[in-house]
């Protein structure tokens, strides 16, 4: 899991996804990227077992899988932002 996270893209994504519902065509104009690679890092996020889709008529809708991706999803945000601003370290 922590590896899927650890790709820029995949990480935006997965935030968008711990806040709700979003179709393709929404991610890819929130990320800027081409269709086909918002679809391929989604479909590697469905295989890792983050990302859960549901249908509704033509449209596929991508959500963070649950509780515990989307506190780690948090998580792993919280500690980049650390890394990058050099916050002090809290338990």
């Amino acid at each position: 899991m922590l590896r899927m996270l650890a790709d820029p893209t995949r990480l935006r994504l997965m935030s968008l996804l711990s806040e709700g519902e979003y179709d393709v065509t929404a991610l890819v104009a929130a990320v800027g990227m081409a269709r086909p690679a918002v679809s391929q890092h989604l479909g590697k996020l469905r295989l890792a077992g983050l990302v859960s889709v549901r249908r509704e008529g033509r449209r596929a809708l991508y959500q963070a899988r649950g509780g515990h991706v989307r506190r780690l999803v948090t998580e792993v945000l919280h500690a980049a932002s650390h890394q990058v601003t050099g916050a002090p370290e809290h338990d």
